[in-house]
């Protein structure tokens, strides 16, 4: 493997999805509803929720099982079209 490849994913694999955006009260609803759509039975009790020191952002750490290359990306685009999601990692 040479330094440009990255690392392949085997799926289905346990995947930390990390959703920053500005707080809002309808932030947290509107990305677990994503999360609902394309990556059913995740663990609300592993969503791990941090707030920034001012309280301007929000961040959420969501873990799913992730089965595919193309269940990540459509999440990606569907947590990138919500409003107040400025970062998906």
């Amino acid at each position: 493997m040479s330094e440009t490849d990255a690392p392949k994913i085997e799926f289905p694999c346990e995947y930390p999805v990390k959703v920053l955006g500005r707080s809002h009260e309808e932030f947290q609803p509107m990305v677990m509803d994503v999360f609902g759509r394309h990556a059913p039975g995740y663990n609300d009790a592993t969503i791990e929720i941090r707030p920034s020191r001012n309280g301007t952002f929000t961040s959420l750490t969501v873990f799913i099982i992730a089965t595919g290359q193309e269940q990540l990306e459509a999440l990606h685009v569907d947590l990138m079209a919500i409003e107040h999601v400025k970062m998906v990692m």
